[in-house]
């Protein structure tokens, strides 16, 4: 670990980031992460001509061929129906997931005040809080019968539907927390609520949404991802 906090950021150069940035080759995502900070940083130095290039830009990023969070099977979702009825808070948090698509801290911003009628169905218009400030996504995700049914025999809260035992909204580690102890008295490891949108979106191919109508509901920016969700529900058929 190089603790070089303190030197001149004048004198950085790329090979510098690049020595720094293949140290953390064995944590790809916090190696990109790192780059893409520093770039940031760079391209506000040199607006302010604080600074008269970005080195940070001429420096790649790690080539990362992890899938991420694990994508949730059949037998995994119903596992945890199993073990959560409905009318359980465990099983409301999955149910919003699973038929919404969103990740975590737009699952627990949700609430009645979201719930908006488009040429008479039901769905959930909300602002995503990804890049909210910066590249703000709007969505209206339709509601499915299966939502409804769940949301009516559950007791929701008044400014979100998932509460705490204290009837409070989550913070967001504290519901990462949560699920994480609704899956393992599920007896299921290695799964997230992350691993839900990906199933969603698995779900929405499936059943034949074009590329472009599942990022219209999963509010993914690029078809990168969604790419990848289709091709593995096409290998299914």
């Amino acid at each position: 670990v190089r603790h070089d906090g303190q030197k001149p950021f004048a004198l950085l150069e790329p090979q510098h980031l690049m020595t720094r940035r293949d140290d953390m080759k064995d944590r790809p995502e916090a190696a990109n992460g790192m780059i893409k900070a520093l770039r940031q940083v760079f391209d506000v130095a040199v607006e302010y001509r604080l600074h008269d290039r970005n080195p940070a830009a001429l420096v790649k990023y790690v080539e990362n061929y992890s899938e991420g969070h694990k994508a949730w099977d059949a037998k995994d979702i119903e596992a945890f129906e199993n073990c959560h009825p409905v009318g359980s808070t465990a099983r409301l948090a999955m149910s919003l997931a699973l038929n919404t698509g969103q990740r975590r801290g737009d699952l627990i911003a949700l609430g009645q005040k979201h719930v908006k009628v488009q040429n008479g169905r039901k769905g959930l218009e909300f602002t995503q809080e990804k890049n909210g400030r910066r590249k703000p996504v709007t969505l209206w995700v339709p509601m499915t019968e299966e939502l409804q049914d769940v949301l009516a025999s559950s007791d929701i809260g008044d400014k979100t539907f998932i509460q705490t035992a204290f009837g409070r909204p989550f913070s967001s580690d504290g519901f990462g927390n949560r699920f994480r102890k609704w899956c393992d008295e599920a007896g299921l490891q290695g799964l997230s609520i992350h691993g839900l949108r990906k199933s969603a979106a698995a779900r929405l191919a499936e059943n034949g949404c074009t590329e472009q109508e599942i990022m219209a509901i999963t509010g993914h920016i690029t078809s990168k991802e969604v790419i990848h969700y289709t091709r593995s529900s096409k290998q299914k058929v």
